[in-house]
């Protein structure tokens, strides 16, 4: 009884908690990210694999709960690429985003940055145009001779969050530019694609922009103010070799943290007035608001 008041009946191939609400796109991200279906067996995926079809064709053995389901649509959905039906690589899985990605943060917030790492931890993570903001922001901290050398130094720390986030910006721009010119698909209440629309590509691009930048930041700017009050503590003086593991841990939880909220901003499937819209899509459907793809 307790277990189905907390879990909804299954259904396959849609979200387990509600969209409508930014709780329900946290937990529905949270689940996405889980980092557990990185040690999935071969033997388990088979399992939850065959668990859907069975599901699928009305041949569910007896005694399988909603929870089950659930959970093993969890798991296929994490590993078995949509399209394909190929096994994603572990690293562009999104429940390896955090573990893989974490190293290059720290790598990236390490206090004392030449400009040769700043390019080298720049590189790894996103395009030549953040480490041109980046390099360039190291370079004038260092010619600033009026900064005390502390100040320099926490300063520098946030060098990452403004070069980050500008990458990411143009990259959406750069990936999503034919959005804009040839319009994206909007839906009806039924899921019918009632025409393409050039502002609901604007929409979501300016969605999915502004999720990019608040992802960062959590990220490159707490672990610095973090960091520099953890510093001056007199057991971690003592104990210099402890500052790597506990800023590897800081950068860790704030890694976790930061991706779901940033990505539960707004729904996956965004809604738009049809009034706002252009005059051809709003005579195609008798709806008020129709639907978009905000993509990621």
């Amino acid at each position: 009884m307790a277990e189905s008041a907390a879990c909804p009946a299954f259904q396959l191939g849609r979200p387990r908690y509600d969209q409508g609400s930014f709780l329900g796109r946290l937990r529905h991200f949270i689940d996405i990210i889980d980092p557990s279906t990185l040690f999935v067996s071969e033997k388990q995926l088979k399992e939850c694999i065959k668990l859907l079809d069975d599901y699928k064709h009305g041949s569910l053995p007896p005694g399988v709960s909603d929870l089950q389901l659930w959970e093993a649509q969890k798991i296929k959905q994490a590993i078995i690429h949509p399209d394909t039906g190929e096994k994603i690589f572990m690293p562009f899985r999104m429940s390896g985003y955090v573990p893989f990605g974490t190293p290059i943060v720290i790598g990236l917030l390490l206090p004392n940055q030449t400009v040769v790492s700043t390019i080298i931890w720049q590189v790894l993570i996103v395009s030549k145009l953040a480490v041109s903001i980046a390099v360039g922001l190291n370079v004038l901290i260092q010619k600033a001779n009026k900064l005390s050398p502390a100040t320099r130094m926490i300063i520098q720390r946030f060098v990452p969050f403004p070069a980050v986030a500008s990458a990411n910006i143009c990259n959406v721009g750069l990936m999503r530019h034919n959005e804009l010119s040839e319009g994206i698909d909007v839906l009806d209440n039924n899921g019918k694609v009632v025409g393409s629309s050039k502002i609901a590509a604007r929409h979501a691009i300016m969605e999915t922009a502004f999720t990019r930048v608040v992802l960062p930041m959590p990220i490159f700017v707490l672990p610095p103010i973090i960091m520099s009050y953890l510093e001056r503590l007199r057991f971690l003086q003592r104990n210099r070799r402890l500052l790597l593991p506990i800023h590897s841990i800081v950068c860790l939880i704030t890694f976790g943290l930061s991706l779901p909220v940033a990505i539960s901003l707004f729904p996956q499937m965004s809604q738009i007035e049809v009034s706002r819209l252009e005059p051809e899509v709003a005579m195609a459907t008798d709806c008020k608001v129709v639907t978009y793809n905000k993509g990621l």
